[in-house]
């Protein structure tokens, strides 16, 4: 092979490498752009995607007794209304019960901010005054000793420095409180129609996914074309359906038990709305970790509220505390096993990446949708790296 030949092979090599790495560079950016659009979508449209969000799990965890109510021939469209007003009018009643100590606590909450703020001001007061009593003290027996003038001293001034003590203007802390506690209930206020239409939204959505989500699944599954493996593709989905409910209902037993256990061991204890506090701390077991600080906290405050400045103020929270351990360290890991175990520094920083997308809403449905994900990711071998770094526990 001759000298030009050589070099123009050389060139056309060089040409194909730099066209593979234009081409995987432009792949990088195109994936990284269609994450941020993701991200944007999401942020910006979750008024959309929580109640579908929400309403996709619920119809998950009831799919399965409709479906098993179809092979008894009741009609899935029945069975379907059935289950959502046997599930609704308990949790409306229920509901109904907890909005008067709810909105009594929305009320409280600020006062004792204000309460709490107007008694550190005094505190500050008081020892601004002995601060003030003993700087005079000091002037004083400055006075009564003979002065004794460096030369320097006679380019001083002879009046004596009056020191100025700052004044706080207590009543503006306690006041900016109150007025949050008012911005808070009117939004409260303002934002319920919305609410209203959400839930009113989820149910509509809970009961046409029920009713007609399978027969359009199946179709789509049958009629597209692109579909290779249907029937490998139908056994994945049912799989995923049946462990992804299976875990859901479970986690949600648990947690009504954490919250209904708590709140009889406050009521027999004589803690004031210990109901509702047991339905906080049900809520909140949802959040890994973070839950529980929340749960812990909100009790302490209502422990201080109830007994003051006292050790029985500590009692609500030591109570839920063993509780939560048992729970925690004992029942869940021995019901769910080892197949539902997350990394704890992958859940921290998924609830922190919802949190900022979604809010408090984000937060509660964080672990559910990230074991969602592990359950998916499971099902492909090829992704199987995924699930071993979402499980990686160290030594």
């Amino acid at each position: 092979m001759s000298e030009p030949e050589v070099s123009l092979k050389e060139n056309d090599n060089n040409t194909q490498k730099n066209m593979a790495l234009f081409a995987s560079q432009n792949h990088t950016l195109l994936i990284t752009l269609v994450v941020f659009v993701i991200i944007y979508t999401l942020y910006f449209a979750k008024s959309l995607f929580i109640p579908i969000v929400i309403s996709g799990f619920v119809a998950l965890l009831l799919s399965p007794i409709v479906s098993f109510l179809k092979t008894m021939h009741v009609p899935r469209t029945f069975s379907g209304i059935a289950l959502i007003v046997i599930i609704a009018l308990p949790l409306a009643v229920f509901s109904l019960q907890l909005a008067e100590p709810a909105q009594r606590w929305a009320q409280t909450i600020p006062k004792l901010s204000a309460h709490l703020n107007k008694q550190l001001s005094e505190f500050d007061a008081s020892f601004a005054e002995l601060e003030s009593a003993e700087l005079a003290k000091a002037e004083q027996g400055a006075n009564e000793r003979p002065e004794e003038k460096s030369w320097f001293d006679w380019f001083s001034s002879d009046e004596p420095e009056q020191v100025q003590i700052p004044q706080k203007d207590t009543n503006a802390v306690s006041e900016r409180i109150k007025q949050g506690g008012t911005e808070v209930l009117l939004s409260l206020l303002v934002a319920t129609p919305l609410l209203l239409a959400q839930i009113a939204g989820c149910i509509i959505l809970i009961l046409f996914l029920l009713v007609f989500g399978p027969a359009l699944f199946e179709t789509f599954v049958q009629t597209f074309p692109h579909i290779k493996n249907r029937d490998n593709l139908l056994k994945t989905v049912s799989s995923i359906q049946n462990i992804l409910s299976r875990y859901i209902s479970t986690i949600s037993m648990i947690n009504s038990l954490l919250g209904l256990f708590t709140g009889v061991f406050l009521h027999l204890l004589g803690v004031q709305d210990a109901f509702l506090w047991g339905v906080f701390v049900a809520i909140m077991n949802f959040i890994p970790y973070v839950g529980s600080l929340f749960s812990v906290a909100a009790l302490i405050m209502a422990g201080i509220v109830q007994y003051g400045l006292d050790l029985m103020a500590l009692l609500p929270s030591a109570v839920f505390l063993t509780l939560n351990i048992l729970e925690s360290q004992f029942i869940t890991p021995t019901v769910l096993g080892k197949n539902m175990r997350l990394n704890p520094l992958i859940i921290i920083v998924w609830l922190s990446a919802l949190g900022w997308l979604w809010g408090v809403l984000g937060v509660l449905l964080g672990v559910p949708l990230l074991v969602s994900a592990k359950i998916i990711l499971s099902q492909f071998p090829n992704l199987s790296h995924w699930v071993a770094l979402a499980e990686a526990r160290g030594s």
